[in-house]
């Protein structure tokens, strides 16, 4: 298994449409793999994306257990797809590790009912509610270039974007200096 890099927004590579994956073989494994020890690694994720580490294949990893003991054994999903929901919706603050240090409210399907291939290429179907839904619908956002932050107002979107840009302009001004200096 490998930690990757967490692609941080407003990188273009988080706004592509990631491809359905032919079948769950070990290649795709091992990125599930990759996918999880990364997630880990950072420390406040609950689910990580394949577009967030450069990999355009719609395959998530889930882990709620980093936030309820209770909740079952993380969760590897290649071509995760929403197949009924409820019509009811449910707010609460969202964060992402392709966005750091940003949270907000976002409005989603309070419950999903989901349909994917596992990590033996077997079809699974399973009903989420609550926190494990909106963690789902998070991640499958990723699969098609949707941050949470575009679920805000064009204003505190594009002021979260600046503060990015600012941000990473600053690191790489940091990092060419550090380099000159060696």
């Amino acid at each position: 298994m490998a930690i990757l890099d967490i692609i941080k927004a407003p990188d273009q590579r988080l706004k592509v449409k990631s491809t359905p994956v032919d079948k769950v073989d070990d290649d795709v494994r091992q990125l599930m793999n990759d996918l999880f020890e990364t997630m880990c690694a950072a420390d406040k994720g609950v689910g990580l994306a394949a577009p967030q580490v450069g990999v355009a294949k719609r395959v998530i990893v889930i882990d709620l257990s980093r936030v309820d003991d209770d909740t079952l054994a993380p969760l590897y999903m290649a071509n995760p797809e929403i197949i009924s929901s409820s019509e009811e919706l449910v707010s609460s603050e969202e964060g992402c590790l392709s966005v750091p240090e940003y949270y907000a409210e976002v409005v989603r399907l309070a419950s999903v009912r989901l349909r994917y291939l596992d990590q033996n290429n077997e079809v699974q179907e399973m009903d989420a509610e609550e926190f494990s839904a909106i963690c789902i619908q998070h991640e499958i956002d990723h699969l098609d270039g949707v941050l949470f932050i575009d679920h805000l107002t064009v204003i505190k979107r594009s002021m979260i974007l600046r503060k990015l840009t600012k941000a990473r302009k600053q690191a790489t001004a940091k990092r060419a200096a550090t380099a000159s200096v060696l």
